[in-house]
């Protein structure tokens, strides 16, 4: 019955050793569900939040994932508004992954306010005045559109094809794509920048303030920017997992060549512009607030200047050089280091823009606040890792994910040698 399921030319491991792989990540699954109850059940004194600490561990996350998952847009937009054609083998699983960052999302956030039976509050009291609203109202809309984009990737499994409706819904889902495509663009944009607009009008903690243009903070455009710039990344780096797991090729070296290109040159600009944002913050809006930089850069070892160069130029100018030069950006290894570094100066970036922030003493009589997550949070936020494993795993599995995998892999029979 599995094997019918499969896609046709497809090789997958045999159904039992699935089936213990998809145990034992349940298993860390089900610990995070155990958390997830507590945190329901009994409130939000299951976390080590605290009047410091508003926005911790789990807000990293969230921002996190959302920012990552920015490459089924930024796919999806070049694919079907700029007509990047070659991209058509690799935005199926860039819609995948987008799935699960934008669904764990909306998990984090289910979690994050403690009473989850009030969610519809966010809908049907919703503060016009907030950004936070209009974060919520965006995901949540940006979540249906690629519920949508999905669809017709699970309609075209091996068993469900054979029903002419899924068929022909499919055939036309894939035609109207492009309407979806830019409505998803549509609302990153704003969802992105919202997040990162939250930020930077927190008046009260200066090391997170910026300038604006026109209505929003500088911080609104850079969150969207390092999203394009860096979600790309993560698609290249699950699809390198993926591959390594599974001991295929499964999608073409043109292709990756392509989107690694594209990468590198929205990292670039991206870093150009986030090196002036912090030049004049530093500059300009730290000291008409009263500090200066040092006062943001802490001792202790967590909050150094280490973090500024990390992510500048560590996660950010190196990747984005690597990305852009043929020579490196061919190389198989130079590549995987670049997109490595990108994912993870983009979820440093952040991290920054939620810890940081909170950590840094803004009154006389202040402290350096340190955070320590529960075990808890620390279970809900792993939570979301898992079970995008197994949602990788079972459309991997049963799904037409890749359309490149059979040409890419096809042994040829013994019949047909000579």
């Amino acid at each position: 019955m599995d094997s019918a399921l499969i896609p046709e030319g497809a090789k997958r491991c045999s159904f039992p050793i699935f089936a213990v792989g998809i145990a034992i990540v349940g298993a860390v699954v089900l610990w995070g569900v155990y958390a997830m109850g507590l945190i329901w059940w009994k409130g939000l004194n299951q976390t080590n939040m605290n009047d410091y600490y508003g926005f911790a561990l789990w807000i990293w996350a969230d921002l996190a994932v959302i920012a990552v998952g920015g490459g089924a847009f930024f796919t999806g937009l070049l694919k079907y508004i700029f007509k990047v054609d070659e991209l058509k083998n690799i935005i199926n699983f860039a819609v995948i992954i987008g799935f699960i960052c934008y669904s764990s999302a909306l998990l984090i956030l289910a979690i994050d306010i403690g009473q989850p039976l009030r969610g519809w509050f966010i809908f049907w009291h919703a503060n016009v005045h907030s950004m936070l609203t209009e974060v919520a109202f965006c995901l949540s809309c940006y979540f249906a559109v690629l519920t949508i984009e999905f669809i017709p990737n699970i309609l075209e499994n091996r068993q469900a094809n054979k029903v002419p409706f899924f068929h022909h819904l499919a055939h036309n889902m894939h035609g109207v794509m492009a309407v979806f495509a830019a409505t998803g663009a549509f609302l990153s944009f704003f969802h992105q920048g919202s997040l990162g607009g939250v930020a930077g009008v927190m008046y009260g903690r200066p090391f997170a303030v910026r300038e604006g243009l026109l209505i929003w903070p500088w911080t609104f455009f850079l969150f969207t920017w390092s999203a394009a710039a860096f979600g790309p990344c993560f698609t290249l780096l699950v699809t390198k997992i993926t591959e390594t797991i599974t001991g295929k090729k499964l999608v073409k070296d043109n292709v990756v060549h392509l989107l690694s290109k594209i990468s590198g040159w929205m990292i670039i600009t991206y870093i150009i512009a986030k090196i002036i944002d912090t030049i004049y913050w530093a500059t300009v809006t730290v000291p008409g607030l009263g500090f200066n930089i040092s006062h943001f850069y802490s001792n202790n070892g967590f909050y150094g200047y280490w973090i500024l160069v990390t992510e500048i130029l560590i996660c950010g100018v190196i990747p984005g050089l690597i990305l852009i030069m043929k020579s490196t950006r061919e190389n198989p290894t130079l590549r995987l280091v670049a997109i490595v570094l990108g994912v993870v100066g983009v979820c440093l970036n952040r991290w920054v823009m939620v810890l940081q922030i909170m950590a840094i003493p803004v009154l006389s009589f202040d402290t350096w606040a340190l955070y320590v997550p529960s075990w808890q949070e620390v279970a809900t936020t792993v939570l979301p890792v898992a079970y995008g494993i197994i949602l990788i795993a079972v459309t991997y599995r049963y799904l037409p994910v890749f359309p490149q995998e059979k040409e890419l892999n096809y042994v040829q029979p013994a019949t047909e040698t000579k």
